[in-house]
């Protein structure tokens, strides 16, 4: 009865204490209740940081506290996540300018590498077979393909040979040969299959001979194709022992030309760049894409200059610019030699979308020995240079921003 009473009186007690316990604790701030992120950003002086306890001063002002453990990792994990975007913004920033120190009409032609000689013929190998067969393992057949845009009275060759691992030559059956005309979805064809006389005897486009080398040449404004604006398709199907194969040639084919070159090309340096002035009679006025090649006097590949604009009715001008800096950082061989100049008229969303200009082989027109000193080295500059080189550096600012914040005392 006596331990009952006693219990009876200890239980208040007992009460009051864990209370008392409780409500001294939930005033104490501990680890656990501290955040675990810790603040990206860095403050000035005097400013209490969220997630870091507040200290009193010797006058009892409240002052900031250092970084737990925990918020300076994350901090540093933030600092190395912005010095890695200050590092591709900076490459960003540095590759566009290098990249756009020269205008797209006027480029080195090292970056178009199958721009230097268009006018050669184009060599492909492939395995003697059926389409869809596996087989055909030791033929080796090589065609080869004089030009893939022809205009107006141009022709264009064709050739076939077989050969095994070694090179050597094998022999070739042509069992049929045509072409055709490869129309538009959803249209009939309007022209007939022409047939193709691929021979080794040294007519119709052979060379030479008895080689091995079978060969052909289709002129479309002759051989039934007059009138064709669009794709022109050689079949073959050969045979060579036992195995059989299939190949084909494409071609795109313009009857007539929108446009005609006029003679008395010239140059001329123009704010500090050289440029090729081409005379041109435009019968059908519309947007016009012209690509030359240049040369340096020792007859380097230089540059690839282009035109891309809109000419009229009648006598007009293609301007070829070799842009002044890219002279003055690469320093050709002076005077310019302009070769090779292709141009089409464009044909937005339409099939085909080119009609073709007739071709400028070989050498065009030789510039003056202008002096060096003639030429600018001043950046290409344009509207929307300008506007990407401001938005990348905007890009690189911020970076810096982030990283030089991160970087300071906590």
């Amino acid at each position: 009865m006596r331990l009952l009473n006693w219990l009876l009186w200890l239980a208040p007690v007992v009460l009051v204490i864990a209370l008392a316990a409780y409500w001294l604790a939930d005033d104490t701030p501990s680890a656990a209740s501290t955040p675990v992120s810790a603040p990206i950003m860095a403050t000035s002086p005097g400013t209490v940081l969220a997630g870091a306890p507040a200290t009193s001063t010797a006058s009892g002002a409240q002052g900031p506290a250092p970084y737990s453990t925990q918020g300076l990792a994350t901090r540093a994990l933030q600092l190395e996540q912005w010095q890695r975007r200050l590092v591709r913004a900076q490459e960003s920033l540095e590759t566009y300018r290098k990249t756009t120190l020269y205008p797209h009409e006027s480029r080195p032609i090292s970056e178009q590498p199958d721009q230097v000689y268009i006018n050669q013929p184009i060599v492909e190998d492939q395995l003697l077979r059926m389409p869809g067969s596996k087989n055909g393992k030791g033929l080796n057949l090589r065609t080869t393909q004089e030009r893939v845009f022809v205009v107006g009275q141009e022709s264009v060759r064709f050739s076939v040979s077989l050969r095994d691992d070694g090179g050597k030559l094998l022999p070739l059956r042509v069992l049929r040969a045509t072409a055709k005309e490869v129309p538009d979805p959803g249209r009939a064809s309007l022209f007939g299959e022409t047939p193709m006389n691929f021979n080794d005897d040294g007519t119709s486009g052979d060379n030479v001979a008895g080689d091995g080398v079978y060969s052909t040449q289709l002129q479309p404004a002759t051989q039934g194709f007059a009138g064709l604006l669009g794709q022109i398709r050689v079949e073959l199907f050969l045979q060579s022992g036992d195995s059989q194969g299939f190949v084909y040639f494409d071609i795109m084919y313009s009857p007539d030309s929108t446009a005609t070159w006029l003679p008395g090309v010239r140059d001329a340096v123009e704010a500090g760049s050289l440029h090729f002035l081409l005379p041109v009679q435009v019968k059908t006025a519309g947007r016009y894409v012209v690509s030359g090649r240049v040369d340096d006097a020792n007859g380097k590949p230089f540059a690839l200059v282009s035109f891309n604009n809109d000419l009229a009715l009648g006598p007009q001008q293609v301007r070829l610019m070799v842009f002044g800096k890219l002279v003055r950082d690469e320093k050709p061989a002076l005077p310019l030699v302009l070769r090779d100049v292709e141009g089409f008229l464009l044909r937005a969303d339409t099939h085909p979308d080119r009609i073709l200009m007739p071709r400028l082989a070989g050498k065009v027109h030789t510039s003056k020995a202008y002096p060096l000193a003639s030429f600018s080295a001043s950046d290409w500059t344009s509207e929307e240079r300008e506007r990407y080189l401001t938005e990348l550096t905007k890009d690189v600012n911020d970076a810096k921003k982030h990283v030089d914040q991160l970087s300071g005392s906590p």
